[in-house]
């Protein structure tokens, strides 16, 4: 089983590891940094020994990595990877406004139902189960959000079970919340945002979130 060191330090941009396991252009490694995709948070970009990662698909515990062809990796050979740290550095961003916004509608809006989520590099979205158009609420919501940000928040995360792999993460006096992502250290690197409403379908609601900067 991998060790995924993008859970205990989701800043490192570059390590060092082992390749574990090699099936065509399919591979598995020691450790890695390289997240992928789970929970709506969309796959690292990068690269392992040099080759551009294709696909990181997660496979129970493991990590499976699909590389282009004609790459010479062997199982045992010491390899440098590297991530696209703009891009891992955004998803965290949009990831976390996206869990301060969804709790903040469970705090506000009774009844309401989380039904899909997606975070990637250009923005974030929530999709609900909500009876109404959902942006009456941005104004309420808005605010308390930049409140979270600007108080420059510890962000806790940390594993609630590590032989299952499940963790969490919490803000003291705000929230703890079950999630595997890759999460920011404070609340106030998330920056300004701005909210944008879109209608689904009768019944649905979807928050689309920016980053202003």
């Amino acid at each position: 089983m991998v060790e995924k060191l993008f859970w205990s330090d989701p800043y490192l941009t570059e390590l060092n590891t082992c390749i574990s396991t090699v099936n065509g252009n399919n591979l598995t490694v020691e450790q890695t940094i390289f997240y992928a995709f789970s929970g709506g948070q969309e796959s690292d970009k990068g690269s392992i020994g040099g080759y551009s990662v294709l696909q990181a698909k997660k496979d129970v515990h493991e990590i499976i990595y699909t590389v282009e062809e004609g790459h010479r990796l062997h199982v045992g050979d010491v390899v440098t990877m590297n991530i696209d740290w703009n891009r891992r550095y955004r998803l965290m961003r949009l990831h976390f406004a996206a869990e301060i916004i969804l709790e903040l509608s469970y705090k506000h809006l009774e009844g309401i139902e989380k039904i899909g989520a997606h975070i990637a590099e250009d923005k974030s979205r929530i999709d609900f189960l909500w009876h109404e158009n959902i942006s009456k609420s941005f104004l309420l919501i808005e605010q308390e959000f930049d409140e979270i940000i600007e108080a420059n928040l510890d962000i806790t995360s940390a594993f609630s079970n590590e032989e299952e792999g499940r963790r969490y993460w919490e803000v003291k006096g705000f929230s703890q919340v079950p999630c595997g992502g890759t999460h920011l250290k404070k609340t106030g690197e998330v920056g300004k945002i701005r909210l944008k409403r879109n209608n689904i379908g009768k019944g649905k609601e979807r928050i689309e979130i920016y980053l202003e900067n």
